[in-house]
């Protein structure tokens, strides 16, 4: 009998020795929450299957699985028995659909099951030459336009000639939980990606610049947010409005700390918001020198006060490399979208870009910071993504705003 599946390989763990059992069943459980359908899923042999319902789309079930960390790639699939001319015929109805049709083909065989009469090496050239026999395509073992993969295990044979490149990582689950501080631009949500990608759940927060300007960053931030939560990794974004706050920063420090002030508060903001939520670290888009804040100094100033961890995951990348990445992911077109925020108001002609520690601190003594936070604490709004090891904390449990 024929069906379909979507066949799930990962790499990384598969080296977790004997930790990997759990890993595995982390893995699972993300796939079952996030595809939210009523599907099978089952661990076989050091790969994950999903089967497919009659009637739904494999390949949409594919590219779902394909955004999910933990998972190396995905395969959609055809299931058969072991029937050497079922799997030929079954395999040259799979590469006949394929648009455009293809000039160049191999096939890829491998056995779980020794006790198959033939050798992976035998399938490949007899499935291969039943293919070149019934089509024009010809063999090419460097460069094919298609690869027939072939998989017997567990006593069925899974043919494939689509491959999907997933998120590769860790599941979602297995690092902790982070706040990111999250902007409308193209790194921050980049930034985002990377730590979910290693397992860990992140709690977004944005500083809008709300009320000086109109609030569409924070529209912006929460359609961001729909498309990293892909991952099942993203379990809430908080919002700040800002603007207020920098207008009072703007009457008080030089023109030249003010983005660095600002910065500072962001951390603050971001640190007790961790702490409620239980969090272990703080996540920031900064890049060496990408931005005047975002030189060593200035970045050694702004996070002095700061007692939790800062991760940057971004700190050695260039644009180029980021916006590679952001385009991959899905987030580059939204972040690319010109929105006012916070970064914009009150800027300086001529900010700090090798700021002294005392300096700052002296700005920063003349402010109310403590004050500061409690306002933006109390001023927040929130959205929340599905993520089933999330769990809003009791300070915030109204409903989303």
């Amino acid at each position: 009998m024929v069906s379909s599946v979507c066949f799930v390989a990962y790499h990384e763990l598969g080296l977790k020795g004997r930790n990997r059992s759990t890993f595995e069943r982390r893995l699972v459980a993300n796939l079952t929450y996030l595809l939210d359908r009523d599907l099978s899923i089952q661990r076989i042999q050091g790969r994950i299957l999903v089967e497919v319902p009659h009637g739904t789309d494999s390949l949409d079930i594919a590219q779902h699985i394909a955004h999910v960390p933990g998972v190396a790639n995905v395969r959609p699939a055809v299931c058969v028995g072991r029937d050497l001319d079922e799997i030929c015929h079954v395999a040259l109805r799979a590469v006949n659909h394929i648009e455009p049709a293809p000039r160049t083909f191999r096939v890829t065989a491998k056995r779980s099951n020794t006790d198959f009469a033939l050798t992976s090496q035998q399938i490949n050239e007899q499935v291969g030459s039943f293919i070149d026999t019934h089509t024009d395509m010809t063999v090419d073992l460097s460069h094919p336009q298609v690869n027939i993969e072939i998989t017997i295990v567990g006593g069925r044979t899974y043919i494939s000639v689509v491959k999907l490149e997933g998120a590769g990582g860790l599941p979602v689950g297995s690092s902790g939980k982070l706040v990111s501080l999250l902007s409308s631009g193209i790194d921050s949500p980049v930034a985002t990606w990377r730590m979910m990608r290693r397992g860990a759940v992140a709690i977004g927060l944005h500083f809008s610049g709300a009320p000086e300007v109109a609030d569409t960053s924070t529209r912006q931030v929460a359609e961001i947010g729909t498309v990293l939560s892909r991952t099942g990794g993203l379990g809430r974004i908080y919002s700040v409005p800002f603007g207020t706050i920098q207008r009072e920063i703007s009457t008080t420090v030089y023109p030249d700390l003010r983005i660095l002030v600002y910065r500072r508060v962001m951390l603050a903001v971001a640190e007790r918001l961790a702490r409620i939520e239980g969090a272990k670290a703080l996540v920031t888009g900064e890049s060496l020198g990408q931005v005047a804040s975002q030189t060593l100094e200035n970045m050694i100033a702004t996070a002095r006060e700061c007692a939790l961890p800062i991760f940057r995951p971004l700190i050695g990348d260039d644009k180029h490399d980021i916006v590679a990445c952001a385009k991959r992911i899905g987030t580059f077109e939204l972040s690319a979208e010109a929105v006012e925020d916070c970064c914009t108001l009150f800027m300086p002609r001529k900010p700090e870009t090798h700021v002294k520690v005392e300096r700052l601190d002296e700005a920063c003594a003349q402010l109310d910071i403590e004050g500061f936070v409690e306002r933006c604490l109390d001023s927040m709004s929130w959205h929340d993504y599905p993520c089933n090891h999330y769990q809003p904390p009791t300070r915030f449990t109204r409903i989303d705003v």
